[in-house]
Formats: C-alpha cells, structure tokens, sequence
C-alpha cells in the first residue's frame, strides 16, 4: 500500500481526487497547477538531488518555496503575475495536505501564509469606436475566411466573451429568433446568457445559413471544421489590426487581442451609461468590484466629472534659480 501521507500520492491525490473528481476544475486549472508542479519539482531535483518520487512534504517547506519563487523571477524571467499564479497552484495543494496530514500543520501554515508579490497595474487597453469600425472592415468578404473572421470579431466585440467562451460557441447555443442571444458556460462552469443586437443577428443568420444549420457544428470552425485554438484568434486578431492600421493609424499604439475586444464591450457599455452591476452580469464578473478598472481607465466619465467642477482661479509665480552653491549641494 501506498503511504497515503506522502508527498508523491498526495500530489496524485490532489490532481486525481481533489481538482477532477471533487471540484471539476477546467483543464485550464489542471494545466497550469500542472505545469507549476513540474516546475517544481524539477527545481527541486537540482537543489536537493532528489528525485521527484522522493520528496517530502518537509523537503517543501517555506524557504525552500520561497527560493523557488525567486528562481521563477530571476532564472525564468517570469514577472510577478507569473509568480503569484504559481504561488495560488501550491497554496492550493498545501490547503488540501493540510486535511490529509495534520502532522504537519506548522509547515504547511507557514506556506499558505507566503505573500503575493505586487505588481503593477496598468490601465486596461481598449478600442475606441473608430478603431472597432476599421478592425470590422479589415478581413475580406469575398472569402470564407474573411466572413468568418469578420462574424468572430463582431461577435466578440458585441457579446465579450472570453476567448475559451467565443471557440467553443455551438451553433445551438445561439438564438437568433425574438429575444436573440448567445448561451456560454464561462469560469466556474457558470451559463450565462448575453443577447444580441440587430446587426449581429443579421450576420450571423447569414454565417449559420452559409455553415448549414446543424446545432452541434461549432459555430467559428477552422478550416478542417474543429474547434478554433487560442493561439489561432490571437494571431487573427492581430492579423487584421495591422490591416486596420492603414485606416485607422492609432491602432498601431495599441497591443490588440481578444481580451481587449472584452474589454471593449466594457467600455462600450459604461460609456453608454450601462450601470456597472449590469456590467458584471454582461461579462460573467465573479463581483462588481472587477469593473472598477473600466472606471480607472475611462478619461471621457473623468473629463465630464472635471467639467462639472468649479475651476480654482490662481496665478502662476515667477521661477528663481537657487544660488549656485544651494544648487550644487542640492544636487548632491
């Protein structure tokens, strides 16, 4: 029998029991604690010369975490972001030891209470209504593809899908009679329903007419009819953005891909006044505090609260240069 307090059949057990069979976690989730665990443990297998089977869980304790986490940053290059994903990956599974082996509760505290590391939060990047209009027109009409991508980015500006929501659309789990609307189950298996409006509906009729209604055909196939791959919508929405760019040259300042699109249906409803609960609902947010970054990043509601306001009417004084010598030691 195994030892069911070991560190090699508890990561089993973690995978197997606790993210699959227990809370369903998407293989989104199986693949990033995946991959973190065996960055790892290959880490692990240099600085200690033991193999993976091997360890312990008091081979990994705090410092030798915390080493790890500093390895990801200054031997990977990984930014912050990077490191605090891979530290919620191990704090997950220290969680669950922690219900299997009491025995080592001081440990594993002292691991769940490593912090996240803080990083920079830059504004949100988003599409202004020209430059959506001269991304809609970039792909080609005549072609099956040019219509298919130009369906895509429409729908995805409209709807802001994420982009694992927008690949695995099914013509099925669109509604184009009264009452138009897409059905996507998004993070933490949730459904949700986003309609439609009339000139979304309007292609799309056309697309699924033009595809042959069949309710379990994906509804943005490749060309060999399977499920388009992220990488696949990263490269088409880059793609027409530079095309975009001879029309509408302020795209070539911005990095554009698809969470951008959702990030522009965003702005797209705050600026028309759409309340900000509202908002969450329309995007799937777990909470309405996830939209407070479309207010950060919004100058026109901060342009029109500034106008509102009473100016300070002051004069402006006259620059003196320090002496010479006041100025050297300040520059000191």
């Amino acid at each position: 029998m195994k030892d069911v307090t070991g560190f090699p059949t508890l990561l089993e057990m973690f995978f197997t029991r606790r993210l699959i069979a227990q809370r369903r976690a998407s293989p989104h989730t199986i693949a990033s604690y995946r991959d973190t665990f065996r960055l790892l443990l290959q880490f692990a297998e240099k600085r200690l010369a033991k193999a993976p089977s091997k360890l312990t869980i008091e081979d990994l304790n705090a410092p030798f975490l915390g080493e790890f986490l500093d390895h990801l940053e200054s031997t990977r290059a990984n930014g912050a972001r990077s490191r605090n994903l891979r530290l919620v990956a191990i704090r997950s599974f220290f969680r669950y030891a922690a219900l299997e082996t009491p025995q080592h509760a001081g440990l594993i505290q002292r691991v769940l209470v490593i912090p996240n590391k803080r990083q920079p939060r830059p504004l949100v990047g988003f599409l202004t209504r020209p430059e959506i209009d001269a991304l809609l027109a970039a792909p080609p009409r005549d072609t099956w593809l040019g219509r298919r991508d130009h369906t895509l980015l429409l729908t995805a500006i409209q709807t802001g899908l994420r982009l694992a929501e927008i690949t695995s659309i099914r013509q099925q789990d669109v509604s184009l009679a009264t009452g138009a609307h897409v059905r996507c189950e998004g993070k933490g298996r949730k459904e949700r329903c986003t309609p439609l409006t009339k000139s979304t509906v309007a292609v799309l009729t056309a697309w699924v007419r033009e595809q042959g209604a069949d309710g379990a055909r994906i509804l943005f196939p490749s060309v060999r009819g399977g499920r388009l791959s992220g990488d696949a919508v990263q490269h088409l929405v880059r793609k027409y953005a530079v095309v975009a760019q001879k029309n509408c040259a302020s795209l070539a300042d911005k990095r554009v891909s698809p969470h951008v699109l959702r990030h522009t249906t965003a702005m797209e409803l705050l600026q028309a006044g759409v309340d900000r609960t509202l908002i969450a609902l329309w995007l799937g947010h777990e909470s309405v505090e996830t939209t407070q970054i479309y207010l950060d990043a919004n100058l026109t509601i901060k342009e029109e609260a500034l106008s509102k306001i009473t100016p300070l009417h002051t004069k402006g004084g006259r620059y003196l240069p320090d002496d010479d010598l006041l100025a050297f030691l300040k520059g000191l």
